[in-house]
């Protein structure tokens, strides 16, 4: 398999450019995800690194190898669409054998691949039907096993469940993953869908307007934002923005949220924490996400009482609009926890789940508090 590097890559399409200053390594055998919304450049990525688009400057390198002057052909990588591009004339067999006939691998030897893989895909009774005749999981298990039986050094996929239903795409997301791991392939994955990108990626690669904005393993990205556009493309429901004050009343620390008329608690050390970002009390911006909110039915020490304004039932859990000053903060609760919008509940800020930006450039002041 292979290492992919891509070192000060530049892609300009006419006076747009649409990858700027790209440096990313992908190790031998990783899973990695370029998620963004999009429009973010990362499709455009992924066929750079295929050969399917030229780079404007730059070095991409396989396995050590400058490949950014080389045919696709000559790159030694699979590639598998959104929409299959399965040959409709030719049966699943001939579809999966295509590549390695090509090759000009002998008859017993495209026999054997192409069985072998088509075991591993579950799709050997399928082996004599036209696409015509499959449904659109099987027909992308066809165009992933098509992609599979050369033993490619990388499998680039540009969104492959992307038009499937929700079940289909649920199960090919763990046939995907168990492929991975069983061909221990280095594989790249592009998506918008933040899920996809959390349940299969061993790091996520985020992206927007061409900027590479965080790389991390999915925990990481989630639990640790680089910046405001991490922090909320990522997480379903998305993180709580909001600007935010911290004040010092009696000796202790109090966090003003938008133009709340209550301020929450928080540990002491959080004014000289943030007095050593090189921010001062204002300019922040408070991210939290609706787990880190939690609630109570009745007072307790260091809750602020708000009120429910929309309940979404979600089934397991509800997320509740909890009105603060003239915005809101979303809070996950357990089912029915509260009961009707316009309740009065008490809520307070799990300080270990806060996270704090710069206002203005949105960075992140990387400043976590123990609670």
């Amino acid at each position: 398999m292979a290492e992919i590097v891509l070192s000060n890559v530049q892609k300009f399409f006419g006076a747009v450019q649409v990858i700027r200053d790209l440096n990313l390594t992908i190790a031998d055998r990783e899973f990695v995800v370029l998620l963004g919304p999009s429009g973010c450049g990362k499709t455009t990525t992924l066929r750079a690194i295929a050969g399917l688009e030229d780079i404007s400057s730059g070095e991409i390198r396989i396995d050590g190898k400058p490949v950014q002057d080389l045919e696709a052909s000559e790159r030694d990588i699979a590639f598998v669409f959104q929409l299959y591009a399965l040959y409709p004339h030719l049966t699943v067999f001939e579809n999966i054998a295509f590549p390695l006939r090509a090759a000009g691998e002998g008859k017993a030897d495209v026999d054997r691949q192409v069985r072998v893989v088509a075991s591993a895909l579950d799709i050997t009774h399928l082996l004599q039907k036209r696409p015509s005749a499959l449904s659109g999981g099987d027909m992308q298990r066809v165009a992933i096993g098509r992609a599979l039986v050369r033993r490619p050094k990388a499998i680039l996929m540009d969104e492959p469940i992307g038009a499937l239903d929700a079940k289909l795409r649920e199960d090919m997301r763990s046939e995907l993953k168990r492929l991975h791991i069983e061909n221990k392939a280095t594989s790249v994955y592009v998506t918008h869908d933040q899920v996809e990108a959390m349940s299969l990626a061993d790091r996520i690669v985020v992206m927007s307007e061409g900027v590479l904005q965080q790389v991390g393993t999915p925990i990481e990205v989630y639990q640790n934002p680089a910046n405001l556009f991490v922090a909320q493309f990522i997480g379903s429901p998305v993180m709580n923005i909001a600007a935010a004050k911290v004040e010092t009343e009696g000796g202790a620390a109090r966090l003003r949220v938008g133009d709340a008329g209550e301020a929450f608690a928080m540990p002491a050390d959080l004014p000289a924490r943030i007095a050593a970002s090189g921010r001062g009390g204002e300019g922040i911006s408070l991210g939290i996400r609706p787990e880190g909110v939690v609630v109570a039915r009745q007072p307790m020490e260091g809750t602020v009482p708000l009120e429910a304004h929309i309940i979404e039932p979600l089934g397991a859990y509800d997320i509740v609009d909890l009105k603060v000053g003239s915005g809101v903060l979303r809070a996950r609760t357990a089912s029915g926890f509260v009961q009707k919008a316009g309740d009065t509940v008490f809520a307070r800020l799990d300080a270990a789940q806060t996270h704090f930006f710069d206002t203005k450039s949105g960075q992140s002041l990387a400043i976590r508090l123990g609670g």
